[in-house]
């Protein structure tokens, strides 16, 4: 492995950059990969680092171990520091150990090895496609803990499935397994635990064919463009595509078929 690896095993956060990949891997299996504050600061790091490097283009975000992506919010931690965890919501602030309210619109990936729940889902939800292992969990457990999913699960789930199917999960707090979750289309692909990585990596493989731009910019159109009426969205002007319209790729890849050749992309 090359190209910028940290893998220190004492970290909360794992990162490797590789042939234009992010790898993070949230590094607590012992406690299910369960989000506290060393976690969530670390993971807020290495998504902004991984958003701000010209040379990286698709991140994948995984677990350690094989039993949980993430199990959600460390609920221990939570129990021993009831006073910080009232006070943010108070002041309207968000506890560090929340998915990071960011902009980026690079493609991210998750990859899910077991558990996503809780707060774990709610990371995934945040990525733009999810690969599950065949023995992986989903769910919004929260409201069997006195807790609502406040990082965006409810908002992101009702958005991503049909309205029932969602709600019957937010207010019951039930797990579904992965063959389930890719039915109600929830994830993208299902495949066995031993090729997780690998199908997670040809995404991204193919996400990689495209240009960089082109791909951030259809992004940013969607995201942007999904609270619109049809008209409207198409209408609108959207700063990346801008981008790439002045951009070296724009040029390159209708030269690169024209040629019928490969195009190589310059994200710029």
């Amino acid at each position: 492995m090359n190209g910028g690896t940290e893998l220190m095993e004492s970290a909360p956060v794992l990162f490797e950059a590789r042939d234009h990949i992010a790898w993070i891997t949230l590094n607590r299996p012992e406690a299910l990969n369960a989000i506290n504050p060393p976690l969530g600061g670390a993971l807020t790091d290495v998504m902004h680092r991984f958003r701000d490097d010209p040379d990286l283009w698709v991140a994948i975000l995984t677990g350690a171990g094989d039993r949980a992506f993430s199990a959600g919010a460390d609920l221990k931690w939570r129990a021993s520091h009831e006073a910080e965890i009232r006070e943010p919501r108070r002041s309207g602030a968000r506890p560090s150990f929340h998915w990071p309210e960011f902009r980026c619109w690079k493609p991210i990936i998750a990859a899910v090895n077991g558990y996503a729940v809780g707060g774990g889902l709610e990371l995934a939800l945040a990525c733009d496609l999810i690969i599950a292992a065949e023995h992986a969990k989903f769910g919004l457990p929260e409201p069997r803990r006195g807790l609502m999913a406040d990082g965006g699960g409810i908002q992101r789930l009702t958005r991503h499935i049909p309205w029932k199917v969602a709600m019957g999960l937010i207010l019951t707090g039930r797990f579904i397994d992965a063959a389930e979750a890719h039915r109600i289309g929830l994830i993208n692909d299902v495949v066995p635990k031993a090729e997780l990585l690998a199908s997670a990596e040809s995404w991204a493989g193919q996400i990689l064919e495209c240009s960089p731009l082109a791909v951030q910019a259809s992004k940013q159109a969607a995201i942007e463009g999904a609270g619109w009426p049809l008209e409207v969205a198409m209408s609108r002007n959207y700063s990346l595509h801008q981008q790439l319209r002045q951009s070296e790729d724009f040029v390159e890849g209708p030269r690169a078929f024209a040629e019928k050749r490969k195009p190589e992309w310059r994200g710029r």
